[in-house]
């Protein structure tokens, strides 16, 4: 007989077309994320699972998992899915990084043009007919990249890609890590490691590239903001929980950093109550960090591949804990 595969949403048509020659797949129609009560009835006779990030799977989900093989997820992240359990029962949990590095590399500096120069700030002016006059000589100004200091937090893969296009900018690249990235990458790269508190005081803009862990959890609050210049940026495509929301809109409304651009947050989706909606000098983006149609395609490619090495009792090209 055929293996069971669940999926908690469509993928494309080409990876559909895949798992149908191999399993008989079922996939959730219906309201998104899918209800936990009915993904525990749906999980229980079946060989495979492809998830998304905003289905936790936790140790009670996955007790009700009788055959379960592998759950792979359509995503970079897996803080969805309790991971040590899933390894405590046997079962495989495959992602999919490195495919997504250079989009969001490119989200990242997209929100970080988009802040400085005010572009979305713009657009709202404009749809809302409030665009009435020339600007004059200090109107509306935004500010230059050349020269700045762009300081990146975690120089993994994305901030990595990220410090390509600054220094295409001619700016300057600090980093902080837990540990030194290797001299050669610091030389190709042009950048300088420094410590947390030098990247925060010293930093024209701050772009976040950490997961989200116990320490990293509302790192930024409004001591370590409070420490940011007046004239500072904040960008964050990681983990919203990284940034303690209420701190960073206090910050923002009362000036003590000059603007944020955020693809992510504490809670998703945010709501239109949200106190960021109203602020200016913040550019919101949907998490779309990997939404480009060719990183999707490569992300579903990868997920079906993780999903069959699993099934085979195989570690997943891209394999957590096990």
């Amino acid at each position: 007989m055929m293996k069971k595969v669940f999926l908690t949403r469509t993928l494309h048509d080409f990876a559909l077309k895949e798992l149908k020659k191999r399993y008989q797949i079922e996939i959730h129609s219906g309201k998104i994320p899918m209800p936990k009560t009915k993904l525990r009835s749906k999980i229980k006779d079946i060989d495979g699972l492809v998830c998304f990030p905003y289905d936790k799977i936790d140790r009670e989900i996955i007790d009700c998992a009788e055959n379960l093989k592998v759950i792979s997820t359509y995503s970079v992240g897996f803080d969805h899915i309790d991971t040590e359990y899933a390894k405590k029962k046997k079962i495989r949990v495959g992602y999919t990084p490195d495919v997504l590095t250079d989009a969001t590399a490119d989200l990242a500096f997209s929100l970080l043009l988009d802040i400085s120069r005010r572009v979305s700030e713009g657009d709202r002016i404009i749809r809302s007919g409030k665009w009435r006059e020339i600007f004059g000589a200090f109107d509306y100004v935004g500010v230059d990249l050349q020269g700045k200091t762009l300081g990146i937090l975690g120089l993994g893969r994305i901030g990595s890609t990220l410090a390509k296009r600054a220094k295409a900018f001619d700016m300057r690249i600090v980093y902080h890590n837990r540990k030194h990235v290797s001299k050669s990458k610091e030389k190709s790269l042009n950048a300088k490691f420094v410590s947390f508190e030098k990247l925060i005081t010293e930093s024209d803009f701050v772009s976040i590239h950490v997961p989200h862990t116990k320490e990293t959890d509302k790192l930024f609050d409004m001591e370590i903001l409070t420490k940011m210049k007046k004239t500072a940026f904040l960008i964050n495509t990681s983990r919203g929980k990284v940034i303690n929301e209420k701190d960073l809109a206090i910050a923002l409304k009362k000036k003590v950093i000059a603007g944020a651009g955020l693809d992510v947050f504490e809670s998703e989706p945010i709501s239109k109550k949200h106190p960021f909606v109203e602020l200016s000098n913040i550019v919101l983006a949907p998490h779309i960090g990997s939404s480009s149609i060719e990183t999707r395609a490569k992300m579903a490619e990868i997920t079906v591949k993780n999903l069959d090495l699993g099934i085979e009792g195989k570690k997943p090209i891209y394999s957590v804990g096990y």
